[in-house]
């Protein structure tokens, strides 16, 4: 197969090429079929959350046999489960939606049918979990003493704080009644199969979705530690008694070694890792060098858009040599999960609109200063960037005199963290609706 080399397409289309054959990668009916458990003495009974939960679904649905019974529910985001074909079988796996990223009736009623469907199972049983990032908003049941409207709230001020993910679901684990272990405690004695698509750094399935079905190492005094350190931030973060109820320990998870892990497996079916090396291959195919820097960069949007500006700079105004290791024309990519930290408003200036990878790309052509001979693209592989429509946005060399003949202030939608506001007037966002997958952010950078 004949492939179109990169100086035959303009450069948006080169990333968006890049962007597409890395989500292909992580599409579930792509990966599944290589994890498929054995058909079990007694039921089958799927369950699962996240924003790739329809795709697994469906997926699993496809491939397991017709004649083998299997039940189930799965809750992804609104909008999110995929078209099915019309001459499709019916559906053995229900799939409902609820919100994302701030957990609705909706994801509550879910998690509490899919921790009634737990009753009763035993060891000839089966349990398929279908788990994907998005699952901890998703898959939303307070513990006891903690209300939805309390975990709303905690949710969205943790969203706002630049807490990190991993510190986000430490939280989210300690104030639930399914996350952290406990939906695999309440399947028990049955064998349970987590199939898992990876959106954190370091592919740690503790953390994906906050591991409802896996040992959670982390404690109810990491947790405390957390809240109590953003709290100053986050005004409105504390609450007395949550606090308690951490310090007390009566929101302690399930750790490793509890023996109702003790017939659990745990297989990761997508990675960014994979997602990245596949994009790599693309640009390769079109006659690009590609770098990968790494699938697990964390930190705050912007300051990570200034980092990666450097680099770009430095191979464009450099010869490639043993001290100067990238050689143009070439792509730079990575991937990981960066934080965005809410400014204050000022009085009477207008919200700010927009999501880590859209505050990426403004850090970046800040950095960037127009340079000629570099374009770049930053999008979510689940094509929603935060909570707006676009996935992401592209950056190009003549941005910043785009933006100034439109009279758009970047420093101002920096301060505001509108990137929707930047970027929209341009014709830059990036917008692809649903992916029906999510190896979370994804960013190339074409010097050429």
């Amino acid at each position: 197969m004949t492939h179109p080399t990169y100086a035959s397409l303009a450069p948006r289309d080169v990333l968006t090429q890049l962007y597409w054959a890395a989500v292909h990668q992580a599409l579930p009916n792509h990966t599944l079929h290589a994890y498929l458990p054995e058909v079990p003495k007694g039921r089958t009974l799927v369950l699962g959350a996240g924003k790739a939960g329809g795709a697994m679904a469906h997926a699993l649905d496809a491939l397991w046999p017709q004649d083998a019974p299997m039940t189930g529910l799965v809750v992804t985001r609104y909008d999110h489960t995929p078209p099915r074909p019309a001459d499709a079988l019916p559906t053995r796996i229900e799939v409902v939606e609820a919100a994302h990223p701030v957990p609705d009736a909706a994801g509550l009623a879910a998690a509490q049918r899919i921790l009634a469907l737990t009753k009763g199972l035993t060891q000839d049983d089966l349990v398929i979990c279908l788990i994907s990032g998005g699952g901890s908003s998703l898959l939303t049941l307070p513990a006891p003493g903690i209300s939805l409207e309390d975990k709303q709230r905690i949710n969205k001020l943790l969203l706002e704080s630049g807490a990190s993910i991993q510190e986000m679901n430490c939280v989210r684990k300690h104030l639930s009644a399914i996350k952290g272990g406990r939906l695999a405690a309440a399947c028990a004695p049955a064998r349970v199969v987590t199939l898992l698509i990876s959106d954190v750094p370091g592919d740690d399935p503790s953390v994906i979705a906050s591991g409802p079905t896996v040992p959670d190492p982390t404690t109810c005094a990491d947790a405390l530690s957390i809240l109590k350190r953003l709290a100053q931030s986050t005004q409105g973060l504390e609450a007395d008694f949550i606090y308690k109820l951490l310090e007390n320990g009566a929101l302690e998870t399930p750790k490793p070694n509890d023996p109702v892990f003790a017939h659990n497996e745990v297989h990761m079916i997508a990675t960014p890792q994979q997602s990245l090396e596949a994009a790599a291959g693309a640009a390769r195919a079109m006659g690009l060098m590609a770098y990968i820097l790494s699938d697990e960069m964390e930190g705050e949007s912007r300051e990570v858009g200034k980092v990666h500006a450097a680099l770009a700079r430095a191979v464009a105004h450099r010869a490639h040599s043993e001290f100067q290791p990238f050689a143009k024309p070439c792509v730079i990519l990575s991937g990981g999960e960066t934080t965005v930290t809410i400014r204050p408003r000022r009085e009477g200036a207008i919200k700010g609109r927009g999501g880590r990878a859209g505050e990426f790309c403004m850090g970046l052509a800040q950095a960037l200063q127009g340079q000629a001979g570099v374009w770049a693209l930053a999008a979510d592989t689940d094509g929603i960037d935060g909570v707006e429509d676009n996935a992401g946005a592209l950056v190009t060399p003549d941005t910043l005199a785009r933006a100034s003949a439109a009279g758009v202030s970047l420093a101002d939608c920096l301060d505001r963290n509108d990137a929707v506001g930047f970027f929209d007037p341009l014709g830059d966002l990036f917008t692809t609706g649903p992916t029906h997958t999510n190896v979370n952010d994804f960013r190339a950078i074409l010097v050429l």
